[in-house]
């Protein structure tokens, strides 16, 4: 249950962090509304980022939570750790690049990682792992 609950509270700090740099870099920029669809600009890159985050943390932390409750075998645990860091790989390689139009070999390992991670957490989960 450690290994599920430390992913969950660091994709949570992946979640609250973005929200507050979004925010700081609307500050910076004077932009309190919207954002311009520019795949190059940081607060686009940003709020993108945000926003794919907020879209997979809470089903994976779901995820981990429940299956972390069954007292996972160690093959889980790790795969836990892959979802995590794939998370932040996605993120990294979407800042990063210098467009979001453009392959960025980050963005393409966190985007693989999260599938196959996802994948087998929900196996796990099903099999009871």
């Amino acid at each position: 249950m450690e290994t599920a609950v430390t992913c969950i509270a660091l994709l949570g700090l992946l979640l609250v962090g973005l929200g507050f740099w979004v925010s700081l870099t609307r500050g910076q920029t004077g932009t309190n509304y919207g954002v311009e669809a520019d795949p190059t600009d940081r607060l686009y890159k940003l709020v993108r980022a945000h926003a794919n985050t907020a879209e997979y943390a809470p089903m994976f932390g779901l995820l981990m939570l429940v299956v972390g409750m069954g007292n996972p075998a160690v093959w889980v645990q790790w795969t836990m750790v892959v979802a995590l860091v794939s998370r932040y790989l996605i993120v990294v390689g979407m800042i990063v690049g210098p467009s979001l139009d453009e392959v960025q070999p980050l963005r393409f390992a966190g985007a693989f990682g999260t599938y196959i991670s996802g994948l087998v957490l929900v196996v796990a989960l099903i099999i009871g792992a």
